[in-house]
């Protein structure tokens, strides 16, 4: 029973995270032959505070990027 865990930073529509998981889990049946009804997948979203790259938030770096 495959278990998958996807982390991202929060922001996604219901619908592009509906659509993720249904290809993730489409994914998975595919490639390594599980049967549909067996594949766990769920998101974890994270604030973009709460993220960061090379030690500036993902919060920060969208701030700095909008006001170019």
């Amino acid at each position: 029973m495959p278990f998958i865990q996807i982390t991202m930073i929060a922001g996604r529509t219901e619908q592009q995270k509906r659509d993720l998981l249904a290809a993730v889990s489409q994914a998975t049946t595919e490639s390594i032959g599980a049967p549909p009804e067996t594949v766990r997948a769920w998101i974890v979203e994270v604030p973009p505070t709460d993220i960061a790259v090379a030690g500036e938030t993902h919060a920060d770096r969208q701030a700095k990027k909008d006001r170019t």
